[in-house]
């Protein structure tokens, strides 16, 4: 956990440059009595992180950036608030730790293993509404803003489940700091989602008098929230975390390299990201002159394929799955067109969970078994077996 004599919490309240920016896919607290409350608990909160692993996980990318190691994020969609527990965590770890482990015996490089948890407690959506059992509520946004039970009450914005975030993230990142036996990892991840609740996380390392978001090890921004002068990148921008970006097919190449001019403006290796999520569709297109932008402008980023929020299709029973043939398609597409440009593919971002569920299409799932163990609160992942399907393609 964190280490006090390298943290230091923010001196003043002063509002920071995101806090004066426009800002996509908020909460709606409105007028919510308990707000300045729950954002003075959290400005004094305990960091959730240190600075020190900061930077080492920092110089970890880096390694994978320069091709001499492989990097591996995984779990789950959104995470269960009711799931922190340290069992929990050691089996997500585990299933982390299995892949990572099938990586480097196929590529003879480390892994290093970063873990969708700690914090991935909000989703944007593209939808505010959705309609279950005949009424029309406010769609769930992850267990930091509302509950995903079908009821209004329930789906209400309150920002006291910041607080609750907060505890069990607290609880998720000291069983994997205990879990963690070398620079490789398992580290956290979450999106940088809520301002409220990453604002209030900020601290400063008094050893180089950077501040860094200290409620994760590696926080990223979304196809969603990665717009250039928003409040997003200018809160990732001003952080000394390494920092992913999450880049869609409707990006051009002048707008990556401009984010990347503002994320990674000394071009130093292991700052940047790019988390390509293009679907099976458009990865062959999109990804070759966007690789090509990104390295005649000299950023030394990782290159990790997203091969499934690209993918995601409403099977015919109605339910949201994702293909894993497309999934396959579409990391083997990028990997190929980043050969081609001169870059190399640093890994993978992937939704999986430890449990045998049936969310996704293929393998041992076929589509008429969807609905026998579908459990995700949000997006479907990947199963065990599906996960080791993947990986011996992309990388045979």
């Amino acid at each position: 956990m964190s280490e006090s004599p390298s943290l230091s919490a923010p001196e003043t309240t002063t509002p920071a440059v995101w806090d004066l920016l426009p800002a996509e896919q908020q909460p709606h607290w409105g007028a919510h009595p308990d707000l300045p409350r729950v954002r003075a608990e959290l400005r004094g909160a305990p960091a959730l992180t240190s600075a020190r692993d900061v930077r080492t996980l920092r110089g970890q990318l880096a390694e994978v950036a320069l091709g001499r190691a492989v990097l591996l994020q995984t779990g789950d969609c959104a995470e269960d608030i009711r799931e922190c527990a340290p069992h929990h965590t050691e089996r997500k770890a585990g299933l982390l730790a299995d892949l990572a482990d099938r990586i480097a015996a196929r590529t003879g490089r480390p892994v290093v293993r970063i873990g969708r948890m700690g914090g991935q407690f909000a989703k944007p959506r593209s939808r505010p509404t959705e309609r279950t059992d005949g009424m029309d509520l406010p769609v769930f946004r992850g267990h930091l803003i509302n509950s995903h039970e079908p009821t209004a009450p329930a789906r209400r914005h309150d920002p006291v489940r910041m607080l609750r975030a907060y505890e069990a993230s607290e609880r998720v990142i000291g069983a994997l700091d205990l879990l963690r036996t070398d620079s490789t990892g398992p580290w956290a991840s979450h999106e940088a989602l809520v301002l409220d609740y990453e604002g209030a996380l900020v601290r400063r390392d008094v050893a180089t008098g950077m501040p860094y978001l200290a409620s994760t090890h590696f926080p990223w921004i979304g196809e969603r929230t990665r717009q250039l002068g928003l409040a997003h990148v200018e809160l990732l921008a001003a952080m000394a975390n390494p920092v992913g970006c999450k880049i869609g097919p409707s990006a051009t190449p002048d707008e990556v390299v401009r984010l990347c001019g503002v994320l990674d403006p000394h071009r130093l290796p292991g700052r940047l990201t790019l988390i390509l999520r293009m679907g099976a569709q458009a990865a062959a297109t999109a990804t070759g002159p966007i690789a090509e932008a990104v390295r005649r402008a000299g950023h030394p980023v990782v290159w990790l394929s997203d091969p499934l929020h690209g993918n995601t299709v409403t099977a015919a029973a109605g339910i949201k799955t994702r293909h894993l043939d497309d999934a396959v398609a579409e990391a083997v597409t990028v990997r190929r067109e980043l050969h081609r440009h001169g870059q190399h593919l640093g890994g993978l971002h992937l939704e999986t969970t430890p449990a045998d569920v049936t969310e996704c299409v293929g393998g041992p799932v076929a589509e008429h078994l969807l609905s026998e163990r579908y459990l995700t609160l949000c997006d479907p992942r990947l199963n065990p077996r599906q996960a080791h399907e993947l990986i011996d393609a992309v990388f045979a």
